[in-house]
């Protein structure tokens, strides 16, 4: 008599891991962009510090970190983390760290507080700039060059000229599709913020999109996958949206970005818009601008380290 083995329960398994490691691989960042505005809600209303970090360090595990601009999240956490004297990853993370601040690294090279930190873990400056220049030659330079093209056309006569200015958006939207296709979106890691001195940040040329109603719905669906595959700010996403919203269909806008945030009807509805890309609630961002602005200004303040 033949013996039957019952493989369902290891088939099952099997599936659970393959189906796991999947999501793994594709996460959507729109959660992780609402669990970084939880977590930075608790920093900044409650001063919970411990809390924080504990939660950051939970996310970090489930998602690649971003450093989103303003929030800057992984900077964030790795700064509390070392104050408090408790782990958190060390010298990896703080490379980890350097190719998600580098698009900018003229500027945060000059930052003492950032180069202090990296140097009580054995890190210094030159070896940081090394890092750097490693990140900057993995940029993709097909890349950068035609994104060069596009924002420069962008801005030819400074869009004085109408006729010209439609030219050139509609060229500027052929590329963009072009790009999608053969490489995805330009975003930071793949082209980074500057060529040269020359800068190109994608915000603005998402935002001239919105004028052209052939291209809107192309555009408010690819870039959506962007946002969620992380490689798009959702806040670039929002501004392109409203600007549509505003400039086309002269309808109030859905996620209050593109036009401020004053003389909004509907606050409740606009927050339920923005929580679903992945946006701070709209009394949460005005802090996160004002808590900018202090540091910011404590930053260009000569006498600040030696302040109390």
């Amino acid at each position: 008599m033949r013996k039957y083995v019952c493989y369902t329960p290891l088939i099952l398994i099997l599936s659970f891991f393959i189906l796991s490691s999947c999501k793994n691989r594709n996460p959507n960042y729109i959660t992780y962009y609402n669990k970084v505005n939880e977590i930075d809600s608790v920093y900044r209303y409650k001063k919970d510090t411990l809390a924080v970090i504990k939660q950051y360090k939970k996310l970090f595990r489930q998602y690649p970190p971003k450093n989103q601009e303003r929030i800057l999240e992984y900077e964030t956490y790795i700064k509390l983390a070392d104050k408090q004297h408790m782990k958190f990853g060390g010298r990896k993370s703080l490379y980890r760290l350097i190719p998600l601040v580098a698009h900018n690294w003229q500027y945060k090279r000059k930052e003492n507080d950032f180069i202090q930190l990296y140097q009580k873990h054995g890190i210094d400056r030159q070896e940081m700039d090394n890092e750097v220049a490693r990140w900057k030659k993995g940029l993709n330079r097909k890349l950068v060059d035609s994104f060069t093209v596009v924002f420069q056309r962008d801005q030819e006569n400074k869009r004085s000229d109408y006729e010209l200015l439609k030219s050139n958006d509609r060229k500027n939207a052929q590329t963009l599709k072009w790009m999608f296709a053969n490489y995805g979106f330009p975003g930071l890691q793949k082209i980074g913020l500057w060529n040269g001195d020359f800068f190109m940040p994608s915000g603005p040329i998402l935002l001239h999109m919105a004028d052209y109603p052939e291209n809107h719905l192309y555009f408010k669906d690819k870039i959506l996958e962007y946002v969620k595959s992380g490689d798009c700010p959702p806040r670039d996403y929002a501004a392109m949206i409203d600007r549509y919203y505003l400039h086309v269909l002269k309808k109030e806008i859905p996620y209050g970005v593109y036009s401020g945030y004053e003389g909004i009807k509907d606050s409740v509805m606009v927050n339920r818009n923005r929580k679903s890309i992945g946006l701070p609630s709209l009394k949460h961002v005005q802090l996160i601008i004002k808590d900018n602005f202090k540091r910011i200004k404590k930053k260009n303040d000569p006498d600040h380290l030696s302040k109390p």
